[in-house]
């Protein structure tokens, strides 16, 4: 009897004029140039055998699947944004830049190399920021008006939401984040599409809605939520303001390994009546995160996760052909 595979729950992200997805084997970026043709670039979804292990281990694979994501994100966002560079210089009328020369494959591994840390580092500088201001603004402005610990807590929670909607607010404002956010509505509605059986036109894809379950931005209202929860615990009592940033740095891997797992609750829940509404408040979030796409827009989201299932199924079928490896 053959074994059967659980259906994959695609992920993707939006780039400048573009998107990413990312399948078993690859990930996938499509983007809209000036000339308005589709330039794609790919990854392959490989790693160690000890970080596929952890990313099987309950509240650990949050963290591993984060940073992972952070890391090779930021290839596909380089390429997009490098994309999206080269069209505004041939735009302006400046002299297009000469072709690069060519790179040996260890410059290529130290460049993926260096892009991808740089990636990592500034999602644990924004994740350490967003912890510590909220708290320490909150001690700075609430410190003995009362002795709740958990009334804190839910002051410093409703800090970090203010600060994260003050902050998409104004970023939205710029034409290249309206349109990022489009892009991301894009992504949405494609892996719904996908999701529900319906063929991947334009015309099936803009039927659907922009929000989903299993968004980051989802994910960032959960951060919070956990982390009232999580700082209201006896245990974890402060005297001053630098031993409640203590304690928030060092729960941080347990606030984000916490905040994964209800997601991933939340999604599995989500057809049933009563407690789909647990995935609400990160729904709500993605009402400013995501924006109806045009179809243009859909168009290139849909090329992109064409892409990478055509290129999914050839590695499958490299990956059982005798004598034969992966990209032979």
């Amino acid at each position: 009897m053959s074994e059967v595979k659980a259906p994959v729950a695609y992920g993707g992200q939006a780039v400048i004029e573009g998107v990413m997805f990312a399948g078993r084997t690859v990930n996938v970026t499509a983007v809209r140039k000036k000339d308005r043709s589709i330039a794609y670039f790919e990854s392959p979804r490989t790693e160690k055998a000890w970080v596929t292990k952890l990313k099987k281990v309950p509240l650990l694979r949050g963290i591993v699947a984060l940073l992972d994501s952070s890391a090779k994100g930021s290839q596909h966002l380089n390429f997009s944004a490098e994309s999206y560079a080269e069209g505004e210089a041939g735009e302006s009328g400046e002299v297009a830049p000469k072709e690069p020369e060519k790179k040996s494959m260890s410059d290529n591994l130290t460049m993926i190399l260096g892009v991808a840390v740089v990636g990592v580092l500034s999602f644990l500088a924004g994740k350490l920021i967003f912890t510590l201001v909220p708290a320490a603004l909150e001690s700075m402005l609430f410190e003995g008006s009362f002795e709740s610990i958990f009334l804190h807590n839910l002051i410093e929670g409703g800090i970090k939401l203010v600060l994260l909607i003050g902050y998409i607010l104004l970023i939205a404002q710029t034409p290249l984040i309206k349109r990022l956010f489009q892009y991301h509505g894009a992504e949405h509605k494609v892996i719904t599409a996908y999701e529900n059986g319906d063929p991947l036109t334009v015309e099936n894809v803009q039927k659907y809605n922009t929000l989903h379950y299993r968004c980051g931005s989802s994910f960032l209202v959960l951060t919070v939520l956990v982390g009232i929860l999580l700082y209201s615990l006896p245990i974890f009592t402060w005297d001053s303001i630098w031993e409640r940033l203590g304690i928030r740095i060092l729960l941080l891997p347990v606030v984000i390994g916490v905040s994964y797992e209800v997601l991933r609750f939340t999604n599995s829940v989500r057809d049933i009546p009563l407690l789909r509404y647990l995935g609400y408040p990160g729904l709500w979030l993605q009402l400013l995160t995501t924006k109806q796409p045009t179809d243009d827009q859909v168009e290139v989201a849909i090329a992109s996760f064409q892409r990478m299932l055509e290129a999914d199924r050839n590695n499958a079928v490299r990956l059982v052909e005798p004598g034969k490896a992966v990209g032979a």
